[in-house]
Order: C-alpha cells, then structure tokens, then sequence
C-alpha cells in the first residue's frame, strides 16, 4: 500500500499558471498526475464557443490559446456548471474525480462536485472552500497527485514559480 499525496498551487494569472505548468514538464513530473482548474474568462470577455470531438475539447475565446494547449497536454477535460461557481475548466485526472463523485452520488456536507471530487483525493474540507474562493475570484488551481515522493518534487517545482498559495495533502492509501 502507498498513499496518494496532493499539492495545490493557486495563482492569479492563466500566464503564472501557464508557466508552472512548462516548469513542471520541464522538471520531468508525469502530466498524467496534474490537473488544472480555472473560469478560463471574464465577465467581460466573449466565449464563442466549447466542443468536445473525441477526446479534445475546444474552446474559442480570449483565453483560447491557453486552455487548447491544456487538453491535448492534460489527460481529459471538461466543462461543469457549479452552482456559486458557475462554468469552471478543468483539464486533468480532476476530470475524472469530479465525474466519480457524481456518478457514485457522493454527497459530502455542502460541498460542490468539484469538492466532492477533491475530497475524494483527500484534501480536506477547510481547504476546499479556500480553493472555491480562489476560483470564484477567477484564479486558477494546478494540482499534482501521487506518491509522496512524486508530489515533494512537484512542490520544489511549483514554488519555484512563485504562488498565489501552495498545499500539501495527504490522501488515502491505495495498493500500490
């Protein structure tokens, strides 16, 4: 049995977040193990359009560039509308998290799908409203998982970039 470890990095900008992420391909961490969160526009910007052929998703508008290159990099993506969160980005293993825990019905005190997905990794509940607050002020969340060891490179990595706010979690144990 090995346990199943989080980081967490928010960061204001998808360019601080873009960055992280070139950062941690660089430092060779599995892009299988990240995930990332984010509204991907302003009120003020024009979304043109989503659409999802076979495994790609697309999206059109001013932040196009950014999140297209997340779904061919990011194994899965999505788009959910979260109620007090409303449509949240999320490319990454998160993806499949958040659907489980629809799927399964998991239903965990107050907590939105994408908490419930969360959760479901472990990180606790205090930090999940922390990261729905960052998202409801339109930062972005990069999360890695994986063995402890994985997730204390990643972390040596990601602080390197400078975040919003960076934590660690310890989830559950899973056969090795």
């Amino acid at each position: 049995m090995s346990k199943v470890s989080s980081v967490v990095a928010t960061y204001h900008t998808h360019a601080e977040a873009d960055q992280a992420v070139k950062e941690l391909q660089r430092g060779g961490v599995d892009m299988h193990k990240l995930s990332i969160v984010g509204k991907g526009y302003h009120t003020d910007e024009q979304v043109v359009g989503y659409y999802n052929t076979g495994d790609r998703m697309k999206y059109w508008g001013k932040m196009g560039a950014f999140w297209g290159g997340f779904w061919g990099l990011l194994f899965g993506s999505a788009l959910f509308m979260i109620p007090g969160l409303g449509p949240i980005l999320v490319a990454g293993p998160l993806v499949a998290w958040i659907v489980a825990a629809l799927e399964g019905a998991v239903v965990v005190g107050g907590l939105s799908a994408l908490g419930a997905g969360l959760y479901s990794i472990g990180i606790p509940k205090d930090s999940i409203v922390k990261y729905e607050k960052a998202l409801q002020t339109d930062q972005f969340l990069l999360i890695v998982h994986g063995t402890a060891a994985e997730v204390a490179n990643a972390k040596d990595i990601i602080e390197s970039t400078h975040p919003a706010e960076l934590g660690m979690h310890s989830g559950e144990a899973v056969a090795a």
